[in-house]
């Protein structure tokens, strides 16, 4: 089921932005092009697995911003000099733990429904 890597790696993607991130102020943050580089380049990680998503698996699982990564990923990356580091910033810290989480829960009822026998591939 290609869903289920396409989520492995943006669980991944995620992670490594908390790593990269540690325990870093808005103000660390603002300070460090590079850290700002490379959350940019997971955001646009992020959005081009989302898309990657099959239209059907979204609507099915609407109740996560598929949507909101996937227009993030195009703001990171064709309109970089736009882009506000402080959006950036709270994207990593609010958004991405709520995303990740969404996406563990879709993983866990997937296990469970694979368990269960009531596999559907996608």
């Amino acid at each position: 089921m290609k869903f289920i890597i396409i989520l492995q790696k943006i669980i991944s993607e995620i992670e490594k932005s908390f790593i990269f991130f540690g325990d870093n102020t808005l103000e660390d943050f603002l300070d460090n092009e590079i850290l700002q580089y490379a959350v940019g380049m997971i955001s646009i990680n992020i959005g081009e697995l989302v898309k990657n998503l099959s239209d059907d698996f979204r609507k099915n699982n609407s109740q996560v911003a598929w949507k909101s990564a996937a227009q993030f990923r195009d703001i990171v990356a064709h309109k970089y000099e736009t882009l506000r580091m402080v959006d950036v910033y709270k994207t990593v810290k609010e958004d991405f733990p709520e995303l990740k989480k969404q996406i563990e829960e879709i993983l866990e009822n997937e296990q469970k429904s694979v368990r269960g026998g009531n596999n559907v591939d996608d």
